[in-house]
């Protein structure tokens, strides 16, 4: 699946992932290839990203909000608060 984070300043990541952990409103979790279609408000927290490029990538991001739809991603973070 295609994966998306961005922040009002830039685009964070762009690329394949296998998987996604967001910090969801009520707690983690994770998204999958052919997930459901969803959107979720994120809180503060660490977001993996497995698969891809890297095999892991880690990113602590300040809330926002993900979708999740036709294999795409979105996770769109009032900020990163550091990589």
């Amino acid at each position: 699946m295609t994966l998306e984070i961005l922040t009002p300043d830039k685009k964070v990541y762009e690329g394949e992932a296998t998987s996604v952990t967001v910090p969801g409103a009520l707690g983690l979790f994770e998204i999958l290839n052919n997930h459901a279609p969803i959107i979720s408000t994120l809180q503060d927290g660490k977001l993996t990203v497995r698969g891809g490029s890297a095999k892991e990538e880690v990113f602590f991001i300040k809330g926002g909000v993900v979708e999740a739809l036709n294999n795409k991603v979105t996770v769109l973070a009032e900020g990163i608060l550091t990589k």
